[in-house]
């Protein structure tokens, strides 16, 4: 039985002494009327605009009908209604909201939409290092890897006195037979591993990676760039690469030391030092089974490994018990003896990471399409990357000068919630942990 459709008026219980009718012969309409909002804010960033300065549009003018501008634009406001496969463009390119932010109402032919469709999309993000008879849209790769360090700097009015860059790979889970697939035994899923370095809530660096490759071994040549593209601008800053144990890499550490980078990274477990902390993790397991709740002691030592690393480093060893289980941790770090304590260089500045996870603490979803690499047109696209802090739960970050006492001019992290995730402490008792005492410096 077909369905009646009235395109009329149809009336509704009067509401508050008014008349409540609902129309549908209004025309071409959009449900998407937020992204003017997202418009006004490209439109004092420059985004879009900067963003397409690094291609180079090798197609013959006369014959263009959307120039590359439009299509970044086009793209970048899909993605931030949560249109992010080509296809939805098929349908977008009608809309008329779209085409406001996009400038264009009508196409400027008679056969021609007002915005392009997902075929002239996927050749603008299949762009590649030289043209060719189908994608003459070249992008310039190193450019659009320093603009997200550019747009960082420039939110600051001065240059900060410390910066942290908090480097970490998440998973991407996957599904099918997509180009690069491969099985990570840790998630214990198919997965791509994209490699993240933040700053704060700004994203730098956001490369896609297969999960088969180790990211604490290819992180240097992103942080390498990123801290040359910051000196270049800021050269007295001073500089903290923060991560956890999977980039404690002797290559990657070596590079910090000689180039006056300080780092902060976790420390994997093994016999050697666990011996190292025996007395202290006595003494600490005594005194949780006296008192019956968790325990912890911090120790600093310089620490070499038998053949990984080429010369002797601060660590810094927690020794936790509770509830009858060991949770010992260790980090290592440049960061002086004089500068921090190991309890505060533990619970106030590492956990201060929290999980650094992207998408952790996010509802389902928010690591999206990425869209960083070629892929065979066979495959399903691979994702988008939205930047994400790495510290999604409550987390707020401010530069200026460093006093020598805490004040408004300090780098700050919000560690309540984060910092809880990351460290697994006492829930029942979150007044007793530093961790949770709020708003902490970066510098004691």
């Amino acid at each position: 039985m077909q369905t009646e459709c009235s395109a009329g008026a149809y009336e509704f219980p009067a509401s508050c002494g008014r008349r409540v009718v609902a129309r549908f012969d209004g025309g071409r309409m959009s449900s998407d009327g937020g992204v003017i909002l997202v418009k006004q804010a490209d439109d004092i960033l420059g985004l879009s605009r900067r963003f397409a300065a690094c291609f180079r549009d090798k197609r013959h003018p006369g014959f263009v009908e959307y120039r590359v501008e439009g299509l970044v634009r086009q793209r970048i406001m899909g993605l931030a209604l949560g249109y992010e496969d080509l296809n939805d463009h098929d349908a977008l390119r009608h809309d008329p909201v779209m085409g406001l932010v996009s400038g264009r109402l009508s196409g400027s032919r008679a056969n021609c939409a007002a915005l392009a469709g997902k075929s002239t999309l996927n050749r603008l993000e299949r762009s590649g290092h030289k043209a060719d008879r189908y994608c003459r849209i070249i992008a310039d790769h190193e450019a659009l890897a320093g603009l997200f360090v550019t747009l960082f700097m420039d939110q600051h009015d001065r240059a900060p006195a410390r910066i942290i860059l908090d480097v970490d790979a998440t998973d991407d889970r996957i599904h099918g037979h997509q180009e690069g697939r491969a099985f990570h035994g840790y998630y214990g899923h198919n997965c791509y591993l994209p490699l993240y370095i933040f700053c704060g809530d700004h994203l730098l660096s956001a490369t896609l990676r297969t999960a088969d490759r180790d990211p604490g071994k290819e992180a240097l040549a992103d942080i390498r760039r990123i801290v040359e593209q910051i000196r270049s601008r800021w050269p007295r800053v001073r500089i903290l690469v923060r991560g956890d144990s999977g980039f404690a890499r002797d290559t990657l550490m070596t590079w910090c030391e000689d180039n006056h980078v300080d780092f902060l990274f976790g420390l994997a477990g093994n016999t050697r030092l666990y011996d190292r902390i025996a007395s202290l993790s006595a003494e600490v397991r005594d005194e949780a089974a006296t008192t019956g709740r968790a325990a912890r002691g911090f120790a600093s030592f310089d620490w070499i490994t038998k053949d990984s690393w080429t010369r002797r480093r601060r660590v810094v060893a927690k020794a936790e018990w509770r509830h009858g289980n060991r949770y010992h941790r260790f980090i290592v770090t440049t960061l002086p003896q004089g500068m921090s304590d190991p309890r505060h260089l533990y619970e106030q500045i590492y956990c201060a990471r929290g999980y650094g996870k992207p998408h952790q603490g996010m509802p389902d979803g928010s690591v999206l399409r990425q869209d960083l690499v070629p892929h065979h047109p066979g495959q399903p696209a691979p994702a988008v990357v939205l930047g994400r802090s790495l510290c999604p739960a409550d987390r707020s970050a401010k530069t200026g000068p460093w006093p020598d006492q805490p004040g408004d001019g300090d780098l700050w992290h919000h560690t309540r919630t984060t910092a809880q995730n990351r460290d697994t402490c006492n829930a029942q008792r979150p007044s007793d942990c530093p961790v949770h005492a709020g708003h902490v410096p970066l510098s004691a």
